[in-house]
């Protein structure tokens, strides 16, 4: 059986009105000016998104003058963050904990937290949130 072609699937998807899947280039990402790091939000409802928010952040490595990043929560959501590259240490009420390449932290809300670079490199971090719209969010 042969696949139907994209643009077919495309053109009935959309006489049907049916949604379909969505590319979003790197440079489409909405920066969104925080500071202590660069967030980039890839997906929420502002582009379409009906349930949730994703965000590539890179939090640089700390110069010895910087501000200490600050905690902050999310009333009622969960935050997870995956480590794609770097060192650092996720910083909660509860303590402290080193993370690295591959590590996933889920926050439940309400659970103060940041993140801090603790390494020689960039920290890069994939932040997903169950929610489209994160700033009623928290």
């Amino acid at each position: 059986m042969a696949w139907p072609r994209y643009d077919t699937c495309r053109k009935q998807a959309e006489e049907e009105s049916l949604l379909v899947a969505r590319i979003v280039r790197a440079g489409e990402a909405k920066d969104l000016g925080l500071r202590g790091r660069v967030s980039k939000e890839i997906i929420s409802g502002a582009n379409g998104s009906d349930s949730v928010t994703l965000r590539l952040v890179e939090i640089p490595i700390a110069a010895p003058d910087d501000p200490p990043r600050k905690p902050h929560s999310h009333p009622d959501c969960e935050e997870c963050i995956h480590v794609l590259s770097g060192r650092g240490v996720c910083c909660t009420d509860d303590g402290e904990q080193k993370v690295g390449p591959g590590d996933t932290v889920l926050v439940p809300p309400r659970q103060l937290h940041f993140m801090r670079n603790a390494g020689g490199s960039p920290l890069l971090l994939l932040c997903f949130f169950p929610v489209s719209d994160l700033q009623s969010h928290g």
